[in-house]
């Protein structure tokens, strides 16, 4: 059998593609052969490689690219990965895209109860097309980091790609005014820039803060475990978000996370059990003074979150799934 990955912006360094590159790696070692391409370069293909089922993720951007092609495929599944069912599914100009993509699909991933709920709200008739399954995680202890943690500070990270729905300035304005109280207090930076209007604004906010605050770049995934290994606090600040893999690699580093209370944030963690959830300023500021005082809490939510993600979130159990899904649909 053979499965292509159609995924948005690969290779570039983002949740999608740690996604797919992922489960590529365990469909591999079941026997699957894989192939990963891109919906969004700009030298599109015009067919599909030679593949038993297409696996698309991000539905809006999918149904976009099976527009360019010469022929569509004859089985082709889509894991909705966000925007595209927190945002694009709401837009006027995408929702018929969107809900066209998941009726002439085969199958429709949701990563958890409330993603199929919002769905079958929007579309009942997908209901039978839909399958749960939560994402997998990979937790990589090797890679070494050109960055060095300063001595004596406290470390929060905020991995993303710079666009406007990652809410980064409200981040730092929020941190700001922490940093005011605790000048120990230091952030890291991690992601390629995605909007150009949105990085120039984050590259300002940077500047005028410098003291404090350090861009790393595009860092390599193989990297990310050695800037983990140096973390304190994770933060997640987004508008929108399916279910993202750095808040479970955070957790599988058992790091504490503090992150905005949104449904893809929401679906991983359990409110000052196995992480940090704020639905205002106020929220955020006074769960990262607790966290920025206290070692005991930061140790305790970090060690609960990396139980709960060996618990629920298996890369092996995720790719036996879709295995599972292939085959049912060629049958």
């Amino acid at each position: 059998m053979k499965i292509v990955l159609a995924s948005p912006n690969y290779p570039q360094l983002r949740g999608n593609t740690i996604t797919v590159q992922r489960i590529a790696d365990n469909l591999k070692n079941l026997g699957v052969e894989t192939e990963i391409i891109s919906t969004t370069n700009e030298n599109v293909i015009h067919s599909f490689p030679v593949a038993d089922v297409i696996h698309g993720f991000h539905a809006y951007n999918f149904y976009q690219f099976l527009q360019k092609l010469d022929s569509k495929p004859a089985h082709y599944i889509v894991t909705m990965t966000g925007t595209d069912l927190n945002q694009d599914l709401f837009n006027p100009d995408k929702r018929l895209d969107v809900l066209t993509c998941l009726h002439e699909s085969d199958a429709i991933h949701v990563f958890d109860k409330k993603a199929e709920e919002l769905l079958i709200k929007e579309g009942p008739w997908l209901t039978n097309k839909i399958f749960i399954m939560a994402q997998g995680n990979q937790t990589s202890s090797t890679g070494v980091s050109s960055f060095t943690k300063e001595p004596d500070s406290l470390l929060f990270f905020l991995p993303a790609g710079i666009r406007k729905v990652k809410n980064i300035p409200v981040a730092i304005s929020m941190l700001q005014e922490l940093y005011q109280s605790y000048p120990q207090l230091r952030l890291w930076l991690v992601g390629p820039i995605l909007e150009e209007e949105e990085g120039r604004i984050v590259m300002e906010l940077i500047d005028r803060h410098k003291d404090w605050i350090c861009y790393l770049g595009q860092v390599p995934h193989e990297e990310m475990g050695a800037v983990y290994r140096q973390t304190d606090v994770v933060l997640n600040t987004s508008l929108s978000e399916g279910q993202p893999a750095t808040i479970l690699e955070a957790m599988g580093h058992a790091l504490p996370v503090l992150a905005s209370d949104i449904p893809g944030n929401s679906s991983i963690i359990s409110d000052r059990k196995t992480g940090l959830l704020y639905k205002t300023r106020n929220e955020f500021l006074d769960y990262a003074e607790k966290l920025v005082n206290n070692n005991k809490i930061r140790q305790s939510i970090g060690q609960s979150a990396e139980a709960y993600v060996k618990q629920h979130h298996s890369s092996e159990r995720e790719a036996e799934t879709l295995l599972k899904v292939y085959q049912h649909i060629l049958k």
